[in-house]
């Protein structure tokens, strides 16, 4: 069975500060897209509603626009934008860099699945 389905209809969106993400859910696939506005980072945006420290979901991504900077627990940090495919453990905050919008286009499946989602 062949599945096909639009970023521009997502099955949910979930907003929260400074951004929002659509998933799409489809057998064998959860995908996401993130949209950062400038001034989101994660430990302000989404930690509250998470109720963690930092992110505890794992990113296989592709960042479409903009730059965003991600710092891991154990202090280690790197930057990535436009035409970057990451990955990138759970554990870590992230921000974004500079005065653009970034999108993030996300393939591991937990991010579509549970990421801004009340921890209550």
């Amino acid at each position: 069975m062949i599945e096909v389905k639009t970023i521009d209809k997502p099955d949910e969106r979930r907003d929260f500060p400074r951004g929002h993400m659509n998933a799409l859910h489809l057998t064998g696939l959860d995908f996401a897209v993130g949209v950062f506005e400038p001034g989101w980072r994660w430990s302000e945006s989404v930690g509250p509603l998470a109720g963690t420290e930092s992110c505890e979901v794992h990113h296989n991504g592709f960042v479409v626009q903009g730059r965003m900077r991600i710092r891991m627990n154990d202090g280690a940090e790197t930057e990535v934008g436009a035409g970057d495919v990451f990955v990138c453990p759970a554990g870590h905050d992230a921000w974004v860099v500079g005065s653009e919008q970034v999108v993030v286009y996300d393939f591991a499946g937990g991010m579509a699945r549970d990421y801004a989602k009340s921890a209550g």
